[in-house]
């Protein structure tokens, strides 16, 4: 069985800085697009960035590149967000996920086969 298991989330204070973690197993990153996606309260699910090993693409969504940046231990099945400089409007539900194929861009929820349960992140003012 794909499973993702999304970690790392927690209460930061603005302007902190925090690494999130996906633990995947059950699939081969290198056959599959894994990527990291967020929904913040009231909000629909959009995409951050996402990797592909198929094709050795790298998208990240442009109003988050310089804050966050994705990273995978394809030898681990690990995949990992690094955020900076963290807002109080970056409070959110982050998740990993994953597409079998693809690339990394356009990186959209819609197209992505498995999901994680998602970690929360809340950053104070």
């Amino acid at each position: 069985d794909v499973q993702l298991q999304a970690s790392g989330g927690g209460l930061v204070q603005a302007g902190g800085s925090l690494r999130l973690s996906c633990a995947a197993s059950g699939f081969s990153f290198e056959s599959h697009t894994i990527g990291w996606f967020r929904q913040a309260p009231g909000k629909e699910r959009e995409g951050i960035a996402c990797i592909s090993s198929s094709d050795s693409s790298e998208y990240s969504v442009e109003q988050w590149k310089g804050r966050f940046t994705i990273s995978s231990d394809n030898a681990k099945n690990m995949l990992y967000l690094q955020m900076n400089n963290l807002k109080p409007e970056d409070t959110a539900v982050y998740y990993c996920a994953a597409e079998r194929g693809g690339t990394a861009w356009p990186c959209r929820p819609r197209i992505m086969d498995y999901w994680g349960q998602g970690t929360l992140v809340t950053v104070s003012s």
